[in-house]
């Protein structure tokens, strides 16, 4: 759809408006270092307040939902279609300041560069910030944007807690000033109807841009997932020199088993081509317990399994579950999962990325395809429906720690892409 320009100042992004909101956002610190904006806390809520002081300032139309989402809308020429760009604003403890935020960060600069060009766009443009899209404070995934599109369950205003302060995440809401009760009826927050899309801008979490020697990229689906957040292996504590190997129960032998079984069955399906990653993020035995001269008799650790494929995962949780079988017989141990959780995978609007690529030729930047190994608030849209696209932005040192390093030269380019997408390409 055509754009109706009022004026003739050339019309590129703001990306000055962009610079100056990261910046303020870098100022949320975490003691331990990088940045904390905790999820329904004050690091978020400082957060949003710096997002609705900008979005006010360059002409925006604020609104909150009832889970606290907010949202920045410029006007377009037909009211009755509506595009989202954005992201999340929360961050894990000593976190980057990068994650999430990148994404309202370009929506500020889109729209307030239109503005300043005199640019009224065909449809609406709205920056939204997410809350608590990370799952580190209160153990589930994306409870902003699954709130606002009717997608949340009711029971997990009453059964999900944050792990810091032991209060339910209803508690949390209302405490942020949101309605929990409007959220349980289980209706969305924003009129689905009239949403020809979403756009997730955000830094890429792995290595492969850096290698690749590319600024961004377009995604094209979000990897599902299955996790235990709370496993162990129970054996049985004995001396470590009275106790021959045929007598033991040894818990750290069960595990070091199972990685490995594990570790072959990833190296098998990777070998064929599979989507597939597996992670034992923790593995420990309690200090309280644990000795030099102890056969260990109980470790706790993780695990999370990663694909793009429900086919895979379900694979995978098979091999799991019959290895630990197999490895309690042959070692007399004892494996307890707990509660399984995770997410599916989403696959995201083939053409809006193909429009994402045709403006990154436009404005010649360099570009490839690539699917996204972290779950996202774009997989939450992109299975209610919603035609959902994401672009990633290089960045050095990994996500999750305060060493996130995004060039804002890569920023500036992902941007312009954008711009023009928003310009001469919206669905």
């Amino acid at each position: 759809m055509p754009q109706t320009a009022r004026t003739d100042k050339p019309a590129r992004p703001a990306l000055h408006i962009a610079e100056r909101f990261l910046k303020e956002l870098a100022q949320i610190r975490d003691p331990k270092g990088g940045v904390r904006r905790d999820s329904y806390g004050d690091g978020e809520a400082a957060a949003h307040e710096i997002f609705r002081r900008f979005a006010e300032d360059i002409g925006l139309r604020w609104h909150v939902d009832a889970a606290c989402n907010a949202y920045a809308r410029y006007d377009g020429a037909d009211p009755t279609r509506e595009f989202i760009i954005g992201s999340h604003l929360d961050s894990v403890p000593a976190g980057g300041n990068y994650d999430g935020a990148a994404g309202v960060a370009m929506g500020l600069a889109v729209l307030g560069g239109m503005i300043e060009a005199g640019i009224t766009p065909a449809t609406t443009l709205t920056v939204m910030a997410t809350r608590a899209e990370e799952s580190t404070w209160f153990n589930a995934s994306y409870i902003g944007s699954r709130a606002m599109l009717g997608t949340l369950a009711p029971s997990e205003l009453d059964e999900v807690i944050r792990a810091d302060t032991g209060l339910s995440l209803g508690a949390h809401i209302r405490a942020a000033g949101g309605d929990p009760s409007a959220i349980r009826f289980g209706a969305p927050l924003i009129d689905t109807q009239t949403l020809t899309g979403f756009l997730e801008p955000h830094i890429e979490q792995g290595p492969v841009l850096v290698a690749d020697a590319l600024p961004m990229a377009v995604v094209t689906g979000i990897r599902g997932s299955f996790r235990y957040r709370e496993a162990s292996c129970a054996g049985i504590y004995a001396h470590s020199g009275a106790t021959p190997r045929s007598a033991r129960k040894d818990a750290v032998v069960g595990t070091a088993l199972l990685v490995s079984a594990m570790e072959d069955y990833w190296q098998k399906l990777e070998a064929t081509g599979e989507d597939l990653t597996i992670t034992f993020g923790k593995v420990f035995t309690d200090p309280a317990q644990h000795a030099f001269s102890k056969v260990p008799g109980r470790v706790d650790f993780c695990l999370d399994v990663r694909s793009a494929s429900r086919e895979t995962l379900d694979r995978v949780h098979d091999e799991l579950m019959r290895q630990a079988a197999a490895i309690s017989q042959r070692c007399g141990v004892r494996f307890d999962f707990g509660q399984r959780t995770g997410s599916e995978p989403a696959v995201l609007s083939g053409d809006i990325a193909s429009a994402l690529e045709a403006s990154c030729d436009a404005r010649s930047v360099p570009v490839r395809r690539m699917a996204s190994g972290a779950g996202h608030d774009a997989a939450a849209f992109a299975a209610a429906g919603v035609p959902s696209a994401m672009v990633f932005i290089r960045n050095e040192n990994g996500s999750h720690n305060p060493d996130e390093s995004m060039n804002f030269d890569d920023f500036a380019d992902a941007t312009e892409a954008v711009f023009d997408f928003c310009l001469n390409r919206l669905p």
